[in-house]
């Protein structure tokens, strides 16, 4: 038995601290391994010789700065991880492994107006059938990241009242999708997902201060303050779309008058062009017309990015972030919608917090979400877990433990997804 303070349970530390990095990371050098540690070069090379002989971790030939370097990287048949992304009409659903490689990766539409025992039904064959395609052994699954576009309690784990899925006020998802899956089940809202997936895997990468905005049905803000995903005690902390721009507005959902979500949700805007562009536009459609030059989708993706840009420049004032990552099918518009975002923001925001922040589009687009239910999962696992001997299965180590929503730091390195 280890005891506290002992040799033994020293080295146990140190291989648990090295685990943790490569996890965090998907890939690193021994280099980066003893920067990100702390621990000595001498000591890090022990370290992963052990990890390579037990089979927790594979090492390859790399180059950095010009010099040859060795990978290393958590072992591909080490463990699975699920990510489940509901959306206004899609569901998603990826796997990966634990070197942040996804393996499989598979959408479908789903009718809104379905219920959550439908949607649960619909996102169990889909993990099945993708699990199954990758060969991967049911004892290898981990965990399963869920995301929905509704806020979360962060006692109960119940979800909110949500206008995007109607029939799900109410419902407990962790405790539905764990109890068909027999894993851990974290769950998060679909925004918190896309910061997460783009500061792990896309354009927020480096910054750990910045804010994640979509634009779709509604509008939401995904929070990262010093390397974690703010949520706030009630778990509704970037609802964005109700900062009140005009009190004499349009009503919004929310019972207010002139919330942003009124001037910007797909719901509102694509009327506007009806009459002159039919009625069976998208956002996505309108952001193409709008990049090929229609004058009235352009005039239309600017306002938003004036009306999103006056939101930003209070988030600015408020919690003065680095980045600001535009997701969705608007990031896809360029400069037609980033420039007046960023003309708001100028205008707006306390020049010294605008002069700090750097307004990018996601480069992950409608992977964010699911690929940020993977890397919540990837932040929440045990890292003793892998260390188990041979013959402990990680999910059945960690099925005692179905936790609630995520307050792990986010901040890692992307490998390739």
């Amino acid at each position: 038995m280890e005891t506290p303070g002992s040799q033994s349970s020293l080295h146990r530390a140190n291989l648990e601290r090295v685990v943790r990095a490569v996890r965090m990371a998907g890939s690193l050098t021994q280099a980066e391994i003893a920067r990100t540690t702390g621990l000595s070069a001498a000591t890090v090379s022990n370290i992963v010789r052990e990890l390579k002989e037990s089979g927790t971790v594979q090492v390859t030939p790399t180059s950095a700065g010009g010099r040859r370097a060795r990978a290393v990287s958590l072992s591909g048949d080490a463990g699975a991880v699920v990510g489940v992304d509901f959306g206004h009409s899609h569901l998603r659903v990826a796997v990966g492994n634990l070197a942040h490689q996804v393996l499989a990766e598979e959408a479908e539409p789903i009718d809104v107006d379905a219920s959550a025992d439908e949607g649960f039904d619909r996102a169990e064959q889909l993990v099945h059938r993708l699990v199954a395609a990758t060969g991967i052994s049911r004892e290898k699954l981990i965990g399963v990241g869920l995301g929905v576009p509704g806020p979360i309690d962060v006692v109960t784990g119940e979800l909110g009242s949500t206008s995007i899925l109607p029939g799900w006020s109410g419902t407990h998802p962790r405790e539905e999708l764990a109890a068909r899956l027999g894993v851990p089940v974290h769950v998060d809202n679909d925004a918190n997902l896309g910061a997460l997936g783009e500061q792990v895997w896309g354009n927020g990468r480096g910054a750990s201060d910045l804010a994640y905005i979509k634009v779709a049905s509604g509008v939401g803000a995904g929070l990262v303050i010093n390397g974690q995903i703010y949520r706030g005690p009630g778990g509704t902390a970037g609802e964005i779309g109700h900062i009140t721009l005009d009190e004499s507005g349009p009503v919004c959902r929310c019972g207010n008058r002139g919330c942003l979500e009124t001037f910007t949700a797909a719901r509102y805007v694509l009327p506007l062009l009806h009459s002159s562009h039919g009625t069976d536009l998208t956002m996505a459609r309108v952001v193409q017309l709008a990049r090929e030059g229609d004058p009235g989708c352009r005039r239309v993706v600017g306002d938003l990015g004036r009306h999103i840009g006056s939101g930003v420049a209070n988030l600015c004032n408020l919690l003065n972030p680095s980045r600001v990552v535009l997701g969705g099918d608007l990031a896809e518009a360029g400069d037609v919608v980033l420039g007046p975002v960023r003309d708001s923001v100028a205008r707006y925001a306390i020049p010294s917090a605008a002069r700090q922040l750097t307004v990018v589009p996601g480069t992950l687009g409608g992977r964010a979400e699911v690929l940020g239910a993977l890397a919540l999962v990837l932040s929440e696992m045990g890292d003793a877990t892998l260390l188990e001997p041979s013959g402990s299965s990680p999910a059945s180590t960690a099925a005692g433990t179905v936790d609630g929503v995520s307050r792990a730091p986010v901040g890692a390195v992307a490998a390739s997804a």
